[in-house]
């Protein structure tokens, strides 16, 4: 099998691929069979004074509970648990609507301006399963911009249709906000709903940390500072978003001092104090326990702001596992780990208030709030700005290209990836011909692999080769 490499092939059999990658290809942390065996979550202790927000709602309380801008998420579907009251509640009927049959202006209710009498579209900059987001500059100011396009004949229901309205309603309801990704304005014609919006071309959150280098916790607390920031606006004005992770948080440019922006609010939801929420929607690593077990509302937010903490302090995710229902179930009941490198080393303050944010009774975990006001994230605090240790730094990047090496497999199936990100994708080859032969033998690839964490068969790796190869062809 060492002899197997990337050359002339048959076609790849793409339907085999997804079903193999899309759970196969899931980041695995470093020297797991060494790490310590987890604690039970700590309860949290009474968070520290801060005057209320002016426009904060009452705490909700529950019984049980792509790149650049603007990919659209979905929601966890058939591997999220079963109902754990017995059988699953039917689904609610919802009403199809006649796609091929939408009308301009039967989305946004009005007459719009045809997009491109306004705008010039340019490169690709991300695709989601509704959404194609592309780069796009204003015929009138020459000012660049991004354009998330969500074709038509993908609403199917009323309720995907009126999904769309509630993003652009939420995302005009959050403006003015500085971290905040603003909507400059909303178009449609026969073919798609077009959100033209303001252009994050500096980066992830990650991949900046990553580039930068030097990273303490003090840095670290000034990224929790903005993203708990993002969480107690929408909190404060009734929107829960959902599918907070480090891929909705980009820079707005390069420089240095680039403002950190939330994106994606597509799987966002105008909520009123006490109300419930069943609907299992997120991202695997940072869903909360609550919403798995279909009873949630806005403390979600937290949980997901936590793990991401978690993960800008240690460089892993807190609850980790080899599948999604893996995953699921260490969200669940796995403990938090705080005794593996390179947590004895952080500070107390820090590990306080990840504690705090990550407590499963969300009845006593922190509201956004509280974890503004906590004395490690609030400005002048107590985080140290002594250097993180440098594998927080080498474990990031490998979460950080497991999560892209995935995302782009998963692009393969769909056969739609840019000329830029298959240039890309040849760079990442190549840094794989360790013997610099031009093609990448089974045990190159093997081991590449398994230097970013993921753990395959040979079966599954060699269905990953002949799905790149004939991409690469």
């Amino acid at each position: 099998m060492g002899n197997t490499c990337i050359g002339p092939s048959a076609p790849s059999d793409r339907h085999s691929f997804f079903n193999t990658v899309s759970l196969a290809v899931l980041w695995r942390p470093p020297a797991a069979a060494d790490r310590a065996e987890p604690s039970p979550t700590a309860e949290p202790s009474s968070s520290t004074p801060c005057s209320p927000p002016s426009r904060a709602p009452n705490p909700v309380t529950i019984s049980d509970s792509e790149h650049p801008p603007h990919s659209t998420s979905t929601a966890l579907g058939p591997a999220a648990p079963p109902n754990p009251n017995g059988k699953p509640k039917p689904k609610p009927k919802v009403k199809r609507v006649q796609s091929a049959g939408l009308l301009a202006g039967s989305v946004l209710k009005r007459d719009s301006e045809r997009l491109k009498d306004v705008y010039t579209l340019g490169k690709k900059l991300g695709q989601g399963q509704f959404g194609t987001t592309y780069q796009c500059v204003e015929k009138a100011t020459g000012k660049h911009f991004a354009c998330k396009s969500i074709a038509k004949r993908k609403l199917v229901t009323d309720e995907d249709v009126e999904d769309v309205r509630r993003e652009i309603q939420i995302m005009h309801h959050l403006a003015g906000h500085p971290n905040v990704v603003s909507i400059v304005g909303a178009y449609e014609d026969a073919v798609a709903v077009h959100l033209v919006m303001e252009l994050c071309a500096g980066g992830e959150l990650f991949d900046r940390i990553i580039q930068r280098g030097h990273y303490s916790e003090k840095a670290a607390a000034q990224l929790a500072r903005v993203i708990i920031g993002v969480v107690e606006a929408c909190h404060s004005l009734g929107v829960m978003h959902r599918d907070l992770k480090p891929e909705n948080f980009l820079f707005v440019n390069q420089k240095e001092d680039a403002p950190l922006k939330a994106i994606d609010f597509g799987l966002s939801i105008f909520f009123k104090p006490g109300e419930i929420f069943s609907d299992v929607v997120g991202s695997p690593y940072y869903v909360a326990p609550e919403v798995l077990k279909k009873r949630y509302g806005c403390e979600v937010d937290v949980w997901s702001a936590g793990v991401i903490i978690y993960i800008l302090l240690s460089g892993v995710p807190p609850f980790w596992a080899e599948s999604e229902q893996g995953i699921f179930k260490q969200v669940l009941k796995g403990g938090l780990d705080f005794s593996s490198d390179p947590w004895p080393s952080i500070s107390e303050s820090a590990k306080d208030l990840v504690r705090k944010m990550l407590n499963r009774d969300p009845r006593k975990r922190l509201t956004a709030h509280d974890a503004l006001c906590h004395p490690w994230v609030c400005v002048d605090g107590v985080a140290p700005d002594k250097p993180l240790d440098s594998a927080v730094l080498t474990r990031l990047k490998q979460f950080s290209a497991m999560n892209k090496l995935k995302k782009m497999a998963l692009r393969v199936i769909a056969e739609n990836l840019s000329e830029d990100e298959i240039a890309g994708l040849k760079e990442m080859f190549k840094m794989l011909d360790t013997d610099n032969s031009g093609q990448i033998t089974l045990e190159e690839l093997k081991i590449g692999l398994k230097r970013v964490g993921a753990n395959l068969k040979d079966s599954e790796i060699t269905t990953l080769m002949e799905a790149f190869q004939a991409l690469l062809e």
